[in-house]
């Protein structure tokens, strides 16, 4: 058997073991918690020795990050395709917003915001989540603006959309300890005829 043959195989078996150890902490993060996300719990979790964890992600930092960025790329795929249903026309802003609204809700947002916390004391921490973050944002923000198809360059429409996104973020902190589902409809529905006049040319 070639070297080459061999290879692929092992470069296989290598973004397994990464996919298995990045679904683990994304999910260790929402049912434990920073704290209770070791890596020996992580690499329990994924059925892999922590030789094999610690080859991929030699620090806690660093596979969180990896996780969280993972989570990300996937859940902005999941939107596009979800966005291919969406209708044209009038309807089409309320179901972006609702759409955003539930990733606002979901588990990467319950995991990032686990990070998030912990960052603020932990230095190797913030240091890899701070330009993460930044790109994560960059690209929800490029993507409201796609599924929204508006065109930025006029006066106040990026505004609104970071807008749009700040607002969700904050109703999605407040539905964390309890069920906020009610109010939060309430105030996207008031924020949903104010973006409409925002955004229409």
């Amino acid at each position: 058997m070639s070297a080459a043959s061999t290879r692929v195989p092992q470069q296989e078996r290598s973004r397994a073991t990464q996919a298995r150890l990045l679904e683990a902490t994304v999910d260790c993060l929402i049912e434990h918690g920073w704290s209770g996300t070791t890596t020996t719990v992580v690499a329990a979790r994924a059925g892999v020795s922590r030789g094999a964890q610690l080859h991929h992600y030699p620090t806690k930092a660093a596979l969180v990050t990896a996780a969280v960025a993972h989570l990300a790329e996937r859940r902005a795929d999941e939107l596009r395709t979800e966005a291919e249903a969406l209708p044209a026309g009038p309807q089409r802003l309320d179901r972006v917003v609702d759409l955003l609204s539930a990733a606002f809700t979901g588990p990467l947002f319950v995991a990032a915001l686990e990070l998030w916390v912990a960052a603020r004391t932990d230095r190797e921490l913030r240091d890899a989540l701070v330009p993460l973050e930044a790109t994560v944002g960059r690209e929800m923000h490029r993507l409201t603006v796609a599924l929204l198809g508006v065109d930025e360059r006029r006066p106040g429409v990026r505004e609104a959309v970071q807008a749009t996104l700040d607002l969700l973020r904050g109703l999605g902190v407040a539905n964390l300890l309890s069920d906020d589902s009610a109010r939060r409809t309430a105030l996207l529905a008031t924020w949903k005829r104010q973006l409409a006049t925002l955004l229409t040319p």
